[in-house]
């Protein structure tokens, strides 16, 4: 337990910056894996209104994530890497369509 006043408080708010950083990293996991699974469908049946909600879902996570790393919860090169992961999983996909 905290012996000091500053050191009490120091142990609060990082508590509360602690919530708020779950709440987030919460939020990009779950923003990811919705993107993962339209891609998925949009895999098994390439159609232009599935391609839309892909997008859609790729936006929705690219903001979230950098509004995290904005925040210093996430480390750039993390928020980088998460980005990229999402922008991989659909590139070979998007060349069959193509194609």
């Amino acid at each position: 337990m905290a012996n000091t006043k500053s050191a009490l408080k120091r142990a609060q708010i990082a508590e509360r910056n602690r919530l708020r950083n779950k709440a987030y990293k919460s939020a990009v996991k779950t923003l990811m894996k919705k993107y993962f699974n339209a891609v998925a469908v949009y895999a098994a049946n390439p159609t232009p209104e599935l391609n839309q909600e892909v997008q859609a879902r790729l936006s929705e996570a690219y903001g979230k994530i950098d509004k995290a790393i904005k925040r210093g919860v996430l480390h750039p090169n993390n928020g980088a890497r998460k980005k990229s992961r999402l922008a991989h999983k659909l590139k070979p996909i998007a060349q069959a369509v193509a194609e």
